[in-house]
């Protein structure tokens, strides 16, 4: 399929997919989630730019992503045994937890991220217009570019599955993933 079409796909969805909420209890999710502040931070502002910032995350995203590890669905050796454990219930209480914090901005190199900023009109469809999530649609903005531009890598490589971010990393270029993601870090 025209990587275009996907694309124009991706985003007819992504109003649709952004209606789901949750109902987590944020304070269980504090004490849930104490095996994540080792690479996440207690307040979910990773120090480590390998390890994604989860303050502020989309709640419905951190839902499914845990979900998604916990049931084998999405490849990673750390993440699935740290989540195989889980309930329904810890999940979304670890999530509201985490998607109420502040996220304190991972920065990026300044002359990428000048390049980057208008690359990065790509990702505002259905990351949100300052790319701060949208439903099931993770927050980028203020994420570790290093964290980022692994993610993109691995979309674009296959690693990780989601037919809209491959097609849409499939034409990026690794000098347009380092800007996009100075740029985004810097938000």
């Amino acid at each position: 399929m025209n990587t275009k079409i996907v694309s124009i796909l991706v985003l007819s969805l992504c109003s649709l997919l952004s209606l789901q909420t949750f109902a987590g209890d944020s304070a269980a999710g504090q004490s849930k989630a104490g095996a994540c502040f080792g690479c996440h931070g207690s307040e979910g502002n990773s120090t480590n730019p390998l390890y994604p910032n989860l303050a502020g995350q989309q709640t419905a995203y951190l839902v499914n992503q845990l979900t998604a590890f916990r049931d084998n669905k999405r490849a990673n050796p750390i993440m699935s045994g740290m989540a195989k454990s889980l309930s329904d219930t810890d999940i979304e209480d670890i999530a509201a937890y985490f998607s109420g914090k502040t996220t304190k901005s991972a920065g990026g190199d300044p002359a990428l991220a000048k390049l980057g900023a208008a690359k990065a009109n790509q990702c505002f469809g259905c990351h949100g217009g300052k790319a701060q999530g949208r439903g099931q649609f993770p927050k980028l903005a203020g994420q570790h570019p290093a964290y980022l531009a692994k993610q993109l890598s691995n979309f674009k490589a296959g690693e990780r599955k989601n037919p809209g971010m491959q097609a849409i990393s499939a034409n990026l270029s690794d000098t347009d993933i380092a800007e996009i993601t100075a740029f985004l870090g810097t938000l």
